[in-house]
Formats: structure tokens, C-alpha cells, sequence
């Protein structure tokens, strides 16, 4: 379904400035953007008057975990996609630890099928590398809706694993696209978690899983990319020594994105915070969070993502060390990040970018991303006047709960715009929940990659 829509009176984000003016969708694609406004309505699209308003396009969020198929009571592709609506997310791309994990042509059809049926956003999903299914690998390149390879070359969730160098050698030399991957030293994992077997304080997670053992693979990862021609994006960047050492070697064939929470909290959240947030690879200190925040302004780090990772806060009460690793955040992170512009941290345009056309471009999304006259018409509306604070009862994802409770924030999504069509909103002064407006299935589509 492809609407019809006309936005007057907005405050347009576009790619160095913002400005005033109208924005017309078409067809599910963006007909007119007019600086200035001066566009009448017509009988057939919805009127939007955004006086007060942010326009942005609609944010992209690369690295998301929705659990189906296998643990659809912590998420499935529907209760995420009406998560990711809520807060301004478009387009999804899945990661491919399932049950069972999307390792091959058909687990990816299946997933691709159920996204169709039940997703209100577009959606794509990787393949998960496995250290013998170079042939699966092989039989889904230029598919629609497989947005490239997942290697995991430390343990971190899940049965999928990569770390010998014959296998990970037969992977770039054998494949084509991009490969993420998830750089972790499985090696030197294993020893520091026995070494730290007897530690029950969550300050020693950042200890245990530490920066050597990030810039281990990731100096692995991209000799590999490097010698065999490879694209390589490298996920959820943690770590200063990491960030300065790409900023001088990542070339034109890598890539890499770093997490809304590894650009705001640090130690003494975690300390505050507890198995909430947990995750691999861990927050670290306040050094790395500020360099990684000078890394992404110089463009070193390409998009911010999320790795929304949700787990029950039953199955997070047993606490520190058996508590799951992974954290919900597809539904905060816009706001989060324009509250840190609105804050002074960046700009509004630095924010469209990281998180609309950093990761169109990182996978070849075609016109997505900008505000920009033909390309498709995903939008979301933020009011940036009023700050409000999220409780884990304003939540949509299913797991019902959110690392960034009692946090107050601004650029909640009025409204979210997928080919046209309103998906969410959200009424001034009304429940910072909102309503889904549409129903599953009946927007978004499935992404093709260039």
C-alpha cells in the first residue's frame, strides 16, 4: 500500500541545514520537498499541519535481534516492527540468531515470509555464517531482503560461532556482499572468563570481556576484508583503542556503527543500572564513550544502530553473572539521540544522518534515507519542544521494559510515515505510548541491497 500524504508547515532535516517548509508524498514516494512551502492540499492525501515539528526521515536501524522464530515471548517480527515504529524507525535489518538460526535459503524465506505477514515497517534480514555453510552463504547473494553475511567471531548468544582462521579465510574468499561481523577474540574470551570465573560484580564484565579482546578481532577482521577484497562492516564499536586505530586503517572496504548506549552510559551506570545493561561487548569507561563520540563526528563510525537485544526481567533478576547479555532500544533510540543534540552533544542534522543515511548507504539501501525528491516516502515527525520521561509501561516491545527508564527525553515521533502511510502517532500531551495505526502486514516491504 503506497499513500498519499502532505506535510506543511515543518521544520525539514536535510542533510547540513534545516529549514522550513512542505513535504508532499506521492505514490509512497516523496513528490516535493519546497523550502519555503506554498503546497496546496489535494483531495486525495492526508494534510499534516507540523507547525512545530521536526521532519527527519524515517530512521533505519541495522542491527535489531526480534527473536522469531524461537523466543517470540521476548519479541517477534511483529511486536518489534510496532516497536520500531514507535519511536520513528522505518526499516529493520535482523540478526540471524534464531531458533533455528537463519543459516540457510529456506530458514530466510520462512523469515522474510513471516516479516511480510506481520511487520508494519520494510525489513531485511542476515544470513548467519556457520563455519561449513559457505554454500548457503553462496545461494542467498543478491536475494531480496538479505542484507548480507553475520559472523560471530566470539561467543556471545546463541550456538553460532566462527573463529578458526580456515573457516573465516573460506567465508571472504568465497562470498560476495557485506560481512558483518561481531569482533570479539573467542580465543582470549575463553581464557578471561575462566580467570574470571570468581567475580560476581557486573564492573567486572568491561574486565573480562576487555578492549584486547574487541581489537584482537577487529584487527583480524579487517586483515581478512583487506586480503581478499571483502566488505566488511564491524558491529557495535565499544572502544577508544578500536575507534583511533580505524581512523587510521579503515580504508574504503570497512565500515562500522556504534550503539546508542555505548554513546551514553559508562561505568558508573553500570554500576547504577545492574544486569539491565548487560550486554556483549560490555559499556565500557568514560574514555571510550567520549572518543566514540569523536570518532563518529570525524565519520570514522558510519551509523548509530541499537543491537535491540530483548530479554525478560525475569530471566535478568538472577543477576551478575548468569543474566542474559542484551538489551530493548529500537524504540528510544531517536529520541535518545535528539536528546543529545537538543543537549548540545551534535546537531539534529548529525542525528538524520547517523541514523537514515549513515546505514542506507553502509548496505546499499536505494532511496532511502534523505529528504530528497524521489526517494521513498519513510518519514517520522518529532516534537523537540517537550521533554517527557519514559517509564518501562510506555514500552511496545514485548519484554515490557526499558534500560532508560526515568530518563527524560525529547523527540518523541508524532508520527511515523511508512511509503505514505501513518503507521504510529502519537497526540500532543496525550500517552508517550501512542497507537499503532497501522495494522501487520499491511505496511512496509521487503529491502533490496545493492
Amino acid at each position: 500500500m503506497q499513500g498519499n500524504v502532505l506535510i506543511q508547515n515543518a521544520s525539514l532535516v536535510l542533510a547540513n541545514r534545516v529549514v522550513e517548509g512542505d513535504l508532499r508524498v506521492a505514490n509512497g514516494s516523496i513528490q516535493t520537498v519546497a523550502q519555503g512551502g506554498g503546497l496546496e492540499s489535494k483531495n486525495n492525501e492526508l494534510l499534516i499541519d507540523a507547525t512545530g515539528l521536526h521532519l527527519l526521515p524515517g530512521a533505519i536501524d541495522p542491527h535489531v535481534h526480534f527473536r522469531e522464530p524461537g523466543h517470540p515471548e521476548k519479541e517477534d517480527l511483529e511486536s518489534g516492527s510496532r516497536a520500531a515504529a514507535a519511536g520513528g524507525v522505518t526499516a529493520f535489518l535482523d540478526m540471524p540468531n534464531n531458533v533455528p538460526n537463519a543459516t540457510n535459503r529456506v530458514t530466510l524465506e520462512e523469515k522474510i515470509d513471516l516479516a511480510g505477514k506481520k511487520a508494519v515497517s520494510h525489513h531485511g534480514f542476515f544470513i548467519g555464517a556457520t563455519k561449513d555453510n559457505v554454500s548457503d552463504l553462496q545461494s542467498v547473494e543478491g536475494m531480496d531482503g538479505v542484507c548480507g553475511i553475520k559472523i560471530f567471531m566470539g561467543s556471545s548468544t546463541g550456538d553460532l560461532l566462527v573463529h578458526e582462521q580456515k573457516h573465516l579465510e573460506d567465508i571472504f574468499a568465497n562470498t560476495g556482499g557485506i560481512i558483518a561481523t561481531h569482533a570479539e577474540d573467542e580465543d582470549r574470551l575463553q581464557q578471561r572468563i575462566a580467570e574470571f570465573g570468581h567475580r560476581t560484580d557486573i564492573a567486572s564484565h568491561a574486565e573480562c570481556r576487555d578492549v584486547e579482546s574487541a581489537f584482537l578481532a577487529t584487527k583480524r577482521a579487517a586483515a581478512l576484508a583487506n586480503d581478499h577484497n571483502h566488505r566488511l562492516h564491524i558491529v557495535h564499536l565499544t572502544s577508544a583503542t578500536e575507534a583511533d586505530w580505524l581512523n587510521n586503517n579503515k580504508g574504503d572496504l570497512i565500515t562500522t556503527e556504534v550503539c546508542t548506549q555505548h554513546l551514553t552510559y559508562d561505568q558508573d551506570d553500570v554500576e547504577e543500572l545492574g544486569v539491565r545493561v548487560l550486554m556483549n561487548p560490555p559499556i565500557r569507561y568514560t574514555e571510550d564513550k567520549e572518543t566514540l563520540w569523536k570518532r563518529l563526528k570525524d565519520g570514522t563510525i558510519d551509523c548509530v544502530v541499537t543491537d535491540h537485544a530483548p530479554h525478560t526481567l525475569e530471566a535478568k533478576s538472577v543477576g551478575y553473572p548468569n543474566a542474559p547479555a542484551g538489551m530493548p532500544g529500537v524504540e528510544t533510540s531517536l529520541p535518545l539521540m535528539l536528546t543529545h543534540a537538543m543537549n548540545g552533544k551534535c546537531r539534529i542534522t548529525d542525528v538524520a544522518n547517523w541514523m537514515c543515511a549513515g546505514p542506507a548507504k553502509v548496505y546499499g539501501m536505494q532511496n532511502k534515507g534523505s529528504l530528497i525528491e524521489g526517494y521513498d516516502g519513510d518519514l517520522t515527525l518529532v516534537d523537540l519542544k517537550i521533554r517527557r520521561t519514559i517509564t518501562d509501561a510506555d514500552t511496545w516491545t514485548r519484554v515490557g521494559w526499558t534500560p532508560y527508564a526515568g530518563m527524560e527525553l525529547t523527540g518523541w515521533p508524532m508520527y511515523t510515515i511508512v511509503d505514505g502511510n501513518v503507521v504510529h502517532k502519537r497526540e500532543a500531551g496525550g500517552s508517550l505510548r501512542g497507537i499503532v495505526v497501522a495494522k501487520p502486514g499491511s505496511t512496509g516491504r521487503v529491502l533490496k541491497f545493492s
